[in-house]
């Protein structure tokens, strides 16, 4: 994701420095313009403004709060962007680290999966303070879909969204999954319930482009379900923090979890789908 986001960056004709632990995707951004830095600490002597794509909160602590990291070098007044996906809780935390060195930091996850990167069509949710957040907006553009860049609120709100907007993701992707099993096990052609229901009410992103994916088989992933997992637990970390029932999403992480133990965690998580369709005896 990192790598076409920079991308798109250097596009809109932002000086980039980047680093990476690892080589090829700074070899690659370097060819289009960019210049290389040897630690996160190195960027943070070279920019005030830094953006933060990792899978997880523990790396994110590694990449701001670990050896040669960004908080030892962050100069006063810099605007960390953390667009990863991780816990709202440890967004919040790391926010209150940031401000008391004299920066700023944004939770600014995103939603659109590799091919949103590239198109620079992503969703960016974010959380943290207002003022920061106008400062950046057109570099936010340039990665995402300008209407789609939105301030959720104070720090941790926009994890909180990426939370919500996975549960949805996810409830949508098991009853889509489950409406082409039906129609399977009834001898219907589920390419023709989607195309129907394309057409209606029930029409969704969702259904439009994991249902073909799930219709053609192809799970090479844009986004991997060992990613969703992570997500799912940053789902159960918030549900759990502020006490807010989800039994439908508790089903949902049953459901990823064993995509994971069934050995598909390097698979696009659409493929979802077929943890039902076996459990519906369709073997393919």
């Amino acid at each position: 994701m990192g790598r076409p986001m920079a991308k798109n960056l250097l596009k809109a004709g932002y000086p980039l420095v980047v680093h990476s632990r690892s080589r090829p995707p700074v070899d690659d951004v370097v060819a289009s313009g960019a210049r290389a830095a040897s630690s996160p600490a190195e960027v943070a002597r070279q920019a005030t403004i830094v953006i933060t794509m990792v899978p997880d909160g523990p790396d994110v602590e590694q990449v701001l709060e670990g050896p040669d990291g960004l908080f030892s070098a962050m100069q006063r007044g810099t605007i960390l962007i953390d667009t990863s996906s991780i816990a709202p809780g440890v967004a919040k935390r790391l926010a209150g680290k940031a401000a008391s060195l004299g920066g700023t930091m944004l939770d600014a996850p995103v939603s659109g999966g590799e091919i949103g990167a590239i198109s620079g069509t992503l969703s960016i949710m974010v959380g943290g303070d207002a003022r920061a957040f106008d400062e950046v907006k057109p570099i936010l553009d340039a990665m995402g879909n300008p209407e789609r860049v939105i301030r959720i609120g104070e720090a941790g709100a926009g994890q909180l969204c990426k939370v919500c907007n996975q549960m949805v993701i996810g409830g949508s992707l098991a009853v889509v999954s489950e409406a082409f099993t039906l129609a399977r096990k009834a001898g219907i052609d589920p390419a023709k319930v989607r195309e129907a229901l394309l057409g209606g009410f029930a029409a969704s992103r969702v259904l439009e482009v994991h249902g073909e994916r799930i219709l053609k088989g192809n799970f090479k992933p844009g986004f991997r379900t060992a990613l969703y997992a992570k997500d799912y637990r940053n789902v159960a970390a918030a549900l759990s923090d502020y006490n807010s029932p989800a039994p439908v999403s508790v089903v949902i992480q049953q459901l990823v979890n064993a995509m994971v133990a069934r050995g598909q965690g390097e698979e696009d998580y659409s493929a979802l789908a077929t943890v039902l369709f076996d459990l519906a005896g369709l073997h393919d």
